[in-house]
């Protein structure tokens, strides 16, 4: 009889970025700079949002939970991928990995729906100006926010529950630096027809669905820039838009290139590589992206070290 998890595996061994000794160190101070800066920049949008009354607009609502979310996430693997560059075995159990694989997945697709609520804001505040206090009200910005987890929860309800289903007979090593979907499947001794078909279908639906409404939004707003006849405005209308189109190119294009392709159309070595942008790199750069491109930021930020020193 199978175990109650139907797997006899109990815990997993993670390779880590590279198995390469002399690499081992310089990464580990790499990506221990790179996580601090995270957690610190946006630990610091989160409180600074909260302390700045003139930054409790519908913008920033998003933003705050945008920096919630890759707060929670970058911390979801972080600590365990630089476990790996300094230990021989970086061992995780079964239930952790799995916990992990939620989390991972929760906070994921909760961030593409966040960055399509942010499309939506700035789509309100470009062509429809007098009517944005009434759209954007504090009450559909907490709807938006509760249907992007409401999907997030979902999402990784979904991919957690096909991955539990499988039976893993001996092999535990898994060839990445956190419990990932794909890697896991190649690891299976059972069938993961289905579940390569939830992976596509439900990654599918939460990376197309929010890019698409990205797209129609930003087609509407490039179509009320080129009417706009200020050059000023004009540019000042474009510099709104373009911190938000960098973060959401990072994030969706190598999510894309991840999981929108059969798991045998590419080595997991690739994969890896891929991963590092949408787990370590976005959340790094949006905190940079949107306070050094921001000036409301920036003022909020003077005031705020202002006071705390009288």
């Amino acid at each position: 009889m199978a175990p109650e998890n139907s797997s006899s595996v109990t815990e997993f061994f993670l390779v880590g970025l590279t198995e390469e000794p002399d690499l081992q160190c310089p990464l580990f101070i790499l990506f221990l700079v790179m996580y601090v800066i995270t957690v610190l920049g946006n630990l610091g949008l989160i409180i600074l949002i909260a302390l700045n009354s003139h930054l409790h607009t519908p913008m920033y609502y998003f933003l705050f939970n945008l920096s919630f979310v890759d707060l929670c996430y970058s911390s979801t693997f972080s600590p365990k991928m630089l476990m790996s560059f300094i230990s021989e075995k970086n061992i995780i159990s079964y239930s952790g990995c799995m916990t992990q694989l939620f989390f991972f997945s929760f906070f994921s697709i909760s961030e593409c729906y966040v960055l399509t609520s942010m499309a939506y804001d700035r789509y309100v505040a470009i062509c429809k100006p007098l009517l944005y206090n009434i759209i954007m009200s504090p009450n559909v910005c907490l709807n938006l926010m509760l249907g992007s987890y409401l999907m997030a929860f979902s999402g990784a309800m979904a991919h957690t529950g096909c991955i539990l289903r499988l039976i893993f007979c001996g092999a535990n090593t898994i060839n990445h630096y956190f419990c990932d979907i794909l890697p896991l499947l190649q690891l299976s001794c059972t069938s993961t027809y289905i579940n390569e078909l939830e992976v596509f279908v439900v990654v599918g639906i939460n990376i197309i669905v929010p890019s698409i409404t990205i797209f129609i939004s930003y087609g509407f707003i490039l179509s009320n820039i080129f009417h706009i006849n200020s050059t000023e405005n004009r540019f000042k209308a474009f510099n709104t838009c373009s911190s938000h189109i960098i973060a959401v190119s990072l994030f969706f294009g190598s999510g894309a290139f991840m999981y929108l392709k059969p798991s045998s159309a590419m080595s997991m070595d690739k994969g890896k590589i891929s991963s590092v942008f949408y787990t370590n790199t976005v959340p790094l750069l949006n905190p940079l992206i949107y306070s050094l491109r921001n000036k409301d930021v920036k003022i909020a930020l003077i005031k705020t070290l202002t006071k705390r020193k009288y």
